[in-house]
């Protein structure tokens, strides 16, 4: 991204996606299927980098927090979508049943690939490659025809500046120097935050009701109800951004994410398990999955944006990215275990466990995240650069000279 930009970058993967899609396709095997699954999750990866920090880059500070937010809203609808049609095909018994899923990534694709052309490049990053009339273009295109962008090219300019007095450099190393590693454990520590939470059991939700005691086709509706919930609780997210900062969203919103789990486990611990708590318990599955989507799921990605220095912006992300993969591979492998009848047989139990850690969460972003909203980057620099308490971001006052007013 640092070597050829945002939109060329975006615009690779699109590429790659479209070829390893073929692998998915003709895959006659599990092994040759892996393969697949395996190259197309590492291009999956950069999409979830280029994503938050193009949209962090091209819009106006108003509209951060919304278009930041919306790529939970992205997953959300791939993931809604992907159950639909391999709901369609599932009757089917050879291998069109998976064959057709694949198939059908070709047709964004065809609706992507197009529209790249027309979109601008990063201005912060073609400020940083010294291409300042290539910078004054892109916020023509970004702009409407009454706004004066010399402002905007000024503010990036000087933010950039500000960075390199700083000595806020640009590679993987410098992520975790100096004042950028506050920014790298917030980044990280709030994606991590997402899986410690237990949003990884949405991954194995219909499998989870089915342990809870519903019936299969029951199990299964209700999975489709989680992604249902969640798209509409996203959106309605945006209201909510709106009004409040991104710290009190994300701690009250974890706060009661938290207390949900500690009541579906405290349900499962009712003696000889009433025939009503299996419902109870997926009813609550399917609350505590809004109240992800109008607070934690969404608001990580404004947090990721807000949070990263512009210079390393986006190996700020991919190091978070990474951190919250790792711990996701371990909860990936660890919950069918704690599921499983013939193994660790928490059923919902589990909300003790993921209770208890999303509490230990809580008492790290009570501490550790700022309030960003409302902030310039240049004001977000100097902020951590003065080593300012996260409690006490949203009521510091900047002094003009500090601004280069």
């Amino acid at each position: 991204m640092e070597l050829f930009g945002r939109k060329w970058t975006f615009f690779a993967c699109v590429v790659l996606t479209a070829a390893l899609v073929f692998i998915q396709f003709f895959a006659r095997s599990l092994q040759v299927l892996l393969v697949g699954e395996l190259l197309c999750g590492l291009v999956l990866g950069c999409f979830v980098v280029i994503g938050p920090t193009y949209a962090s880059e091209v819009c106006p500070m108003a509209l951060r927090g919304y278009l930041t937010s919306f790529t939970n809203l992205c997953f959300v609808t791939g993931q809604l979508l992907g159950n639909g049609v391999t709901a369609a095909t599932a009757p089917l018994t050879n291998h069109w049943a998976y064959s057709i899923p694949f198939a059908l990534q070709w047709f964004w694709v065809a609706v992507i690939l197009p529209g790249i052309f027309f979109i601008p490049e990063s201005p912060w990053w073609l400020v940083r490659r010294g291409r300042l009339e290539d910078a004054r273009d892109a916020l023509r295109k970004l702009s409407s025809r009454h706004v004066d962008i010399e402002p905007m090219l000024t503010l990036i300019t000087e933010t950039d500046r500000l960075e390199l007095d700083m000595e806020a450099g640009s590679t993987y190393l410098d992520t975790i120097k100096g004042v950028n590693l506050r920014r790298t454990e917030i980044s990280a520590g709030v994606y991590i935050t997402q899986v410690l939470s237990g949003i990884y059991l949405i991954n194995y939700g219909t499998y989870f009701f089915q342990q809870a005691g519903l019936e299969t086709q029951d199990a299964f509706y209700m999975g489709i109800g989680f992604l249902a919930v969640g798209w509409v609780c996203t959106v309605f997210s945006w209201l909510l951004l709106a009004r409040f900062g991104r710290r009190r969203i994300f701690n009250i919103g974890l706060s009661v994410l938290i207390f949900l789990m500690f009541i579906i486990g405290i349900l499962d611990s009712i003696p000889d398990r009433p025939s009503g708590v299996a419902w109870a318990e997926s009813t609550l599955m399917l609350v505590w999955n809004g109240a992800y989507d109008l607070s934690v799921g969404p608001i990580v990605f404004v947090i990721l944006g807000e949070c990263s220095a512009t210079r390393v912006r986006s190996k700020t992300i991919a190091v978070a990215t990474a951190a919250q993969a790792i711990v996701g591979i371990i909860m990936t492998v660890a919950i069918p275990y704690m599921i499983n009848p013939d193994e660790a047989n928490m059923q919902g139990k589990l909300g003790y466990f993921f209770g208890g850690l999303g509490a230990l969460c809580l008492v790290w972003s009570y501490f550790r995240i700022p309030e960003t909203k409302n902030r310039t980057y240049e004001e977000l620099d100097l902020l951590f650069d003065k080593e300012v308490p996260a409690r006490e971001f949203k009521a510091y006052r900047i002094d003009a000279p500090s601004l280069g007013i």
